[in-house]
């Protein structure tokens, strides 16, 4: 693993940080990626979340409270000889140096520390503000190819987890989807270039070409945007008790109100039971009242039950906080 200077945890965690202001979505402009098409030709199917929360991790609130990233943050191990689990166990062991919150390889995706939660990963002041992830070398087309699709579904489940749009974050650094090379170059806190130099090398290795962040992103960008309605792209974690609800998505532009049964529903970041790590969100936080407009992008209706849910912001923002809630919350125009 990485070794990082001890990071403070009362300055990461407790100081209070300049707000980056709110930017438009980005969508990286970036070649044709032989490992993307790769991934898609070859219908790799991205693996389930594994949750092996330790306990031993300290629980500190990023800069806007707990539950509240910015973004995610990925990284590389930059070990060419280490396990997954080796990882794990070095990173439990040495944690007040330095702990991230998963480790991605070919075939397992390990969260390791609650993401509601800062890690210590990228220094201050980026630990305070994103999810953080490691990537273990791997050696193989096949295995490069898998890890990549890992990384990037498990980045996008995040995005629609905390309730956050995709938006590459290598051209002005007020982004969601950070390297932590990135990181480094707008925020400070390290020198580290991670995961551009295993991206590229590994990339040129197998599939004659170096893979790039902007590939990343891209890959990021369609499968949060698949809505994870796929089998490929279904939330999942071997702790879930409860079988989830598969849901038919149909992108829509529309506006409505809150009706006046509205605070018998709730909010939520995703159709209720579709997504193994629901978050509730409570009216009150939002300000609601009976009549507020919402704008509505996405609607959602429950295979089984035939049930309809509605994705809405309450502004036109770019970058406004985007909720769900069932279709008898809202009135559509």
């Amino acid at each position: 693993m990485k070794k990082f200077p001890k990071f403070s945890l009362l300055v990461t965690g407790m100081l209070t940080l300049f707000t980056v202001g709110a930017t438009s979505t980005t969508t990286a402009h970036a070649a044709s990626s032989a490992v993307n098409n790769y991934i898609s030709s070859q219908n790799i199917t991205p693996a389930k979340v594994t949750k092996s929360i330790w306990g031993g991790f300290p629980k500190n609130a990023y800069r806007h409270g707990t539950g509240k990233p910015e973004g995610v943050v990925v990284h590389e191990t930059a070990n060419p000889s280490s396990t997954i689990y080796n990882e794990i166990a070095y990173m439990k062991a040495h944690y007040n140096n330095a702990f991230v919150h998963s480790f991605v390889d070919a075939s397992r995706i390990i969260n390791i520390a609650n993401t509601n939660y800062l890690a210590w990963g990228v220094g201050f002041p980026g630990n305070a503000r994103f999810v953080q992830f490691e990537q273990v070398e791997v050696h193989s087309k096949s295995a490069f190819a898998h890890e990549v699709a890992n990384a990037a579904w498990y980045t996008a489940s995040l995005l629609h987890q905390y309730g956050l749009k995709p938006n590459d974050a290598a051209y002005d650094g007020k982004g969601t989807v950070w390297s932590h090379g990135a990181v480094a170059k707008y925020l400070g806190g390290s020198n580290h270039t991670d995961p551009v130099g295993y991206y590229s090398t590994t990339g040129k290795k197998y599939f004659g070409q170096g893979y790039t962040m902007a590939a990343f992103y891209q890959l990021v960008h369609s499968y949060y945007y698949s809505d994870f309605s796929g089998s490929a792209s279904t939330p999942s974690s071997s702790s879930s008790a409860t079988p989830l609800d598969k849901v038919t998505y149909t992108k829509t532009t529309a506006t409505g109100k809150l009706s006046s049964n509205y605070a018998s529903y709730r909010l939520y970041n995703h159709v209720k039971n579709a997504y193994a790590n629901m978050t509730k969100y409570s009216w009150t936080s939002v300000g609601a009242t009976t009549g507020k407009t919402v704008y509505i992008n996405n609607k959602g209706v429950k295979d089984k039950a035939g049930t309809t849910w509605y994705r809405f912001t309450f502004s036109t923002d770019a970058n406004a906080k985007q909720y769900w809630a069932y279709s008898g919350a809202l009135d559509l125009n």
